[in-house]
């Protein structure tokens, strides 16, 4: 799984979204060179650095800014041509970069903080959100950025923010933001777009079972 950089254009039609389509995806599209971050890591202010797990790195923008705040960062995207774009860039020997399919790879230990933005697996998309949540440590920080239903996607590949607070088990996880809101941002090529944006951040409980 992987995603595009904000995503810049939206699927209108089921996919699989498996490795072979996220490859050819990344092989087709135009570099985005020095795209800032996700203006959603703002929600990480204040966080003390620890290991954390970029799950569907893409071109590792987001990857990158972590390590740079002190993060130990690795970085998981199932295509080899995301993943060759990101070790390109400047600041990226800080990160482990990690070619795995997160519909079957698992870590062999858990981060103290998992963040996902926009990656669409070959699998149900609150089912991915749920999987990389199991790879949260007890007291560690769950952090998802996606794409809001009814804009643009495929039902697979998009989500409301209550239906992912609901996968996430309240005696388990104490939700800290869960919202959707659009926002504008510019696409590669510099055309300006609107992108609508599902957030949740969640911290797992220091006393749960791993």
């Amino acid at each position: 799984m992987s995603h595009a950089h904000d995503d810049a254009h939206p699927h209108d039609e089921a996919h699989a979204f498996d490795g072979a389509y996220w490859e050819a995806h990344w092989v087709e599209a135009a570099p985005d060179g020095a795209a800032p971050p996700n203006p959603h890591l703002a929600e990480l202010a204040g966080l003390a650095p620890g290991t954390a797990l970029e799950a569907g790195c893409g071109e590792g923008g987001e990857a990158i800014a972590l390590a740079e705040l002190g993060w130990r960062v690795t970085a998981a995207d199932v295509s080899a041509e995301a993943l060759a774009r990101a070790r390109r860039r400047p600041g990226a020997d800080a990160v482990e970069w990690r070619q795995a399919d997160l519909g079957s790879w698992a870590p062999a230990e858990p981060f103290d903080l998992v963040t996902t933005f926009y990656a669409h697996p070959a699998m149900p998309q609150l089912d991915f959100y749920a999987r990389i949540a199991e790879w949260v440590a007890p007291g560690g920080t769950l952090l998802i950025v996606g794409h809001q239903h009814d804009h643009g996607h495929p039902e697979q590949a998009s989500a409301s923010a209550e239906a992912v607070v609901a996968r996430l088990a309240a005696d388990e996880w104490t939700v800290a933001s869960a919202f959707e809101r659009p926002r504008r941002a510019v696409a590669p090529g510099g055309r300006e777009i609107e992108l609508h944006d599902v957030v949740v951040r969640a911290v797992r409980s220091p006393g749960t079972v791993v």
